[in-house]
């Protein structure tokens, strides 16, 4: 997969933009993708930027999102992020793109609630995470229909070792009406496995790495006109997968990956998409 100069522009821009940052210990990890259940510590703050694009059959965007996550607890985090558009789609699918950035304009804040924690031997558990948000669109029409203010909720499950990872989950995001107008809602579900290598087993100033093989499976449903009153609800289908990775060292954290689709039942009307590539950057107070 070729990927286009722009994005490594978007790439360089995130670096320059948090370079002046110092360095602590980071705390938390997880996929770029799915949906993942680490919280951070109380009192722990992280700072993230993200160079994101996503590609159609017709057009490609391109956009920087910036999120802060704080920890209330250590079981509970709140979070806000917003984006600088480079490059809109006129006519976006329905998707989230990633688990705590949405792939289009909105403007977001969630909070995150540890509810179950097992930690049943030397760096091992199982723990449960449920997500709510709220988010407000920057854009007034996106693929000519009027766009308004959305809920998303979502669950995770998943297991944690020093070695090995995996999580469970799914979500629902909900488009309120619109003058008249309503974008289509979007069910999804995700899926982590990820390793780290017994060569990234030592302590900082030692680097350490991850790899995840995320897949998502989207169902969006058809925007509603609500003058049309005989419209009859279908859904897309849509399953994706790839890899990421994710490196640690000190308070920083690197992660890039990308997603490709391997099944995409569209209903009439819908665009398909060609591949998702997102690089973050994070750094842990």
């Amino acid at each position: 997969m070729k990927i286009p100069i722009t994005f490594i522009r978007i790439i360089l821009s995130s670096i320059l933009s948090i370079s002046a940052i110092s360095i602590s210990n980071a705390q938390g990890h997880g996929p770029l993708y799915g949906l993942p259940t680490p919280t951070l510590a109380k009192g722990g703050v992280n700072l993230n930027v993200a160079g994101m694009s996503l590609s159609t059959e017709d057009e490609t965007s391109y956009m920087l999102r910036y999120l802060f996550s704080y920890g209330i607890t250590e079981d509970l985090q709140i979070n806000l992020t917003t984006p600088t558009m480079i490059e809109r789609l006129d006519n976006s699918p329905r998707t989230r793109g990633n688990s705590n950035m949405p792939a289009n304009s909105d403007i977001e804040a969630s909070l995150w609630y540890r509810f179950f924690s097992n930690a049943f031997g030397v760096g091992k558990r199982f723990e449960s995470t449920v997500i709510f948000g709220v988010s407000a669109p920057t854009d007034d029409v996106r693929g000519q229909v009027n766009v308004g203010n959305s809920v998303h909720g979502a669950i995770s499950t998943g297991y944690a070792s020093r070695t090995w990872y995996a999580w469970l989950g799914g979500g629902y995001q909900y488009y309120l009406e619109r003058d008249n107008e309503q974008l289509g809602d979007l069910p999804y579900a995700s899926l982590v496995v990820g390793y780290r290598p017994d060569i990234f087993m030592g302590d900082y100033p030692k680097p350490d790495w991850r790899i995840f093989v995320e897949s998502l499976a989207e169902f969006p449903g058809d925007n509603k006109y609500i003058a049309q009153p005989n419209f009859t609800e279908e859904r897309s289908k849509k399953v994706l997968i790839g890899s990421s990775f994710l490196g640690l060292y000190g308070a920083w954290g690197i992660s890039f990956g990308a997603l490709v689709p391997i099944v995409q039942d569209l209903i009439p009307g819908a665009v398909k998409e060609n591949y998702r590539v997102s690089f973050n950057l994070s750094y842990w107070l």
